[in-house]
């Protein structure tokens, strides 16, 4: 038989109190979501930070320089988007794993929506097939063009680019380390004490100006087996990539063995322009937070990446 209603009491309901703040923390798990959707979107689709943690773009950009990069300017990819890998994160922040990526990668495709091709001299960020992190290059030769490397010059469709001797770029020792070693010890035996107690070293810097008038400093320590390439015709939508720190640089002239980029790469392995240097440190950055303003580098912060042309584009020689 069925229990006698009148035995039963209602259950009891929640206080007001309580689904008053029910009602809050979802509000709050709510707008928090969404300004993650937004916040992804942007940096999938709009722009993103990016970071230099290597010496392979000096003297233009240096270890501790933060970018912004525009995501739009040559159209999307599959590299593109930034999904967050929540078992990864939970690895590297739970569990305190190392991990190679906290997103989650695309399947490949040839393609890009609304696709653009990059410019002579454009720095732009890259990932490599087969590698997890993205890269920053040069763009030095576009689809069609032949490149071959003759002693460290560089000659476009038949005739060498222009290249100025500088005087020597002084590059001061800081707080970066690559390798447990600072970044920068390898680029003179012995470095040199500056004028404010501190050291640095002197490196031979060389202006190159491509076709269209591009111009841009390099560092050419020594002669090395990347200083000759072979004339290569670079393929339809490829782009041919160097670092601006030539014989430091694992780039299009490296083989992918050897962690370089094993050749011209393709256009849908592009995920953005460098524009504009937001800030920059020297890695002496510590707990004391008198230290974070003094290790600013304030003459580099507002710098523009976008190529920087001479008064007359420069005619091959």
């Amino acid at each position: 038989m069925p229990p006698n209603s009148a035995d039963q009491s209602p259950a009891p309901m929640p206080s007001p109190s309580r689904r008053g703040r029910m009602a809050a923390i979802w509000s709050e798990i709510k707008g928090l979501f969404w300004l993650l959707v937004a916040v992804l979107v942007f940096h999938s689709f709009i722009a993103k930070p990016f970071y230099i943690p290597s010496i392979s773009m000096m003297p233009t950009l240096q270890v501790g320089d933060r970018l912004f990069v525009s995501k739009y300017a040559y159209g999307w990819s599959h590299v593109s988007p930034t999904i967050p890998d929540p078992v990864a994160i939970f690895r590297w922040l739970i569990l305190r794993q190392q991990v190679p990526t906290a997103t989650v990668q695309l399947p490949p495709s040839d393609g890009r929506i609304w696709g653009k091709m990059p410019k002579r001299g454009d720095i732009v960020i890259l990932k490599p097939k087969g590698q997890t992190d993205d890269l920053i290059k040069r763009v030095i030769a576009l689809p069609g063009d032949l490149l071959e490397m003759r002693g460290g010059e560089i000659w476009l469709n038949g005739a060498a680019i222009k290249r100025q001797q500088q005087p020597d770029t002084i590059v001061p020792e800081d707080g970066h380390l690559c390798q447990g070693v600072p970044c920068y010890s390898g680029f003179t035996d012995q470095p040199i004490r500056l004028k404010n107690g501190k050291y640095g070293y002197l490196v031979p810097t060389v202006r190159e100006t491509l076709p269209g008038g591009v111009s841009y400093d390099t560092f050419d320590l020594e002669n090395t087996s990347s200083d000759d390439v072979p004339p290569t015709r670079i393929p339809a939508g490829h782009v041919y990539l160097m670092g601006d720190n030539r014989d430091r640089s694992a780039d299009s002239r490296v083989p992918a063995e050897f962690r370089g980029l094993g050749g011209a790469v393709s256009w849908d392995r592009l995920g953005g322009r460098a524009e504009i240097i937001s800030f920059s440190v020297d890695g002496t950055t510590g707990l004391n937070p008198a230290s974070w303003w003094s290790s600013l580098r304030g003459e580099r912060a507002g710098t523009s990446l976008r190529p920087q042309k001479s008064e007359k584009p420069a005619a091959a020689r």
